[in-house]
């Protein structure tokens, strides 16, 4: 059995516009040890994703479906109950953490509330063991800095105390939203390296919610490529990476800057995300994609193995060989 099972998971919120179908129909599952890497650009569903999992929607937000974890639909538990698991097994790094930190407590408190809520330690043993994970995240001189207040911390330091603080108890799981962002390219490769070795020590799965596919590449072994809140490919990272079969995924690589370019202009997707409170009946890709059909705005693409790899789900009218003219038709408009 798998570590973690979403079956058809959705995301509605009501708003007074109407409703909002933020994720429809994503299905994944999560080996122990396994990174996951949900890719999109802004507004696709990424993050909804994983809060809808960790029980954390806005208070208009209802998902359905199933997320199993260890045999245990996490979206029909009781708030008890799935307080057992969040922060214990299940721990989340959030995007921002000065939003994410109270600023009005000292690191230490923030983080020895955690064991003492799940583990039943004392504060004396709290803060100790704190100490020991502040140090694992490359915290220097962590028994003094502990008791400082979020403010006291740069960026890249805030990112560290909140991954310690997610560690604490060891998870089975952990999901990290976004975690590079806003932080320079050299604390990014730090936070990147630092979760590969404590995945690595700790034997923790990892899923990791980002736009920034260079991360991807360096951490993950599965891929999730969303678009308008559904999966438009999916599988193992060399194969997204290398052999893209879907528009939107050549899309997203085409417009990565790369050293080996030289001075050649980056292709950009034409138009704009879809309205997710009015999604086609079709492909929600279509209205920005070169190759679509007139069946691609009024049929979904079911999510399907790819010809070339059956490893691969894509959720595409064409062929494998019709994406590629995709690179040629880009290359003659650059």
């Amino acid at each position: 059995m798998s570590l973690i099972e979403v079956k058809n998971l959705g995301v509605q919120f009501q708003t007074n516009d109407g409703p909002v179908f933020a994720v429809n129909d994503v299905s994944f599952s999560l080996e122990r040890g396994q990174t996951l890497g949900i890719v999109g650009e802004s507004g696709s569903g990424k993050s909804q994703t994983v809060l809808a999992m960790m029980g954390l929607l806005a208070l208009n937000g209802k998902a359905t479906g199933e997320v199993l974890f260890e045999g245990h639909n996490l979206l029909t538990l009781p708030n008890t109950d799935l307080n057992r698991i969040r922060g214990n097994r299940m721990a989340m790094i959030f995007q921002d953490p000065m939003t994410s930190l109270n600023p009005y407590l000292t690191v230490e408190r923030q983080m020895t509330e955690v064991l003492e809520f799940h583990k039943g330690m004392s504060r004396r043993e709290a803060r100790a063991r704190c100490v020991q994970l502040l140090d694992a995240v490359k915290i220097p001189e962590a028994a003094k800095r502990i008791a400082m207040y979020p403010h006291e911390f740069s960026g890249g330091m805030r990112q560290r105390v909140m991954i310690a603080m997610a560690l604490l108890c060891e998870p089975q799981v952990l999901v990290a939203d976004e975690p590079t962002t806003a932080l320079d390219v050299t604390v990014q490769a730090q936070i990147i390296a630092l979760l590969r070795d404590l995945q690595r020590d700790f034997g923790t799965a990892i899923v990791m919610i980002t736009h920034d596919l260079g991360v991807v590449a360096g951490l993950c072994d599965e891929v999730i490529v969303l678009y308008g809140g559904r999966v438009m490919e999916q599988g193992q990272a060399n194969s997204i990476f290398y052999q893209p079969s879907h528009p939107y995924t050549v899309g997203l690589l085409g417009a990565i800057p790369r050293l080996d370019q030289g001075e050649q202009a980056l292709v950009a997707i034409p138009g704009a995300p879809p309205n997710m409170s009015k999604l086609s009946a079709g492909c929600p890709f279509q209205e920005r994609c070169s190759l679509a059909e007139p069946r691609c705005a009024t049929v979904r693409p079911p999510l399907s193995p790819a010809a070339h790899d059956p490893a691969v789900l894509r959720a595409c009218h064409k062929s494998l060989q019709n994406i590629a003219a995709i690179r040629q038709q880009e290359a003659q408009h650059v």
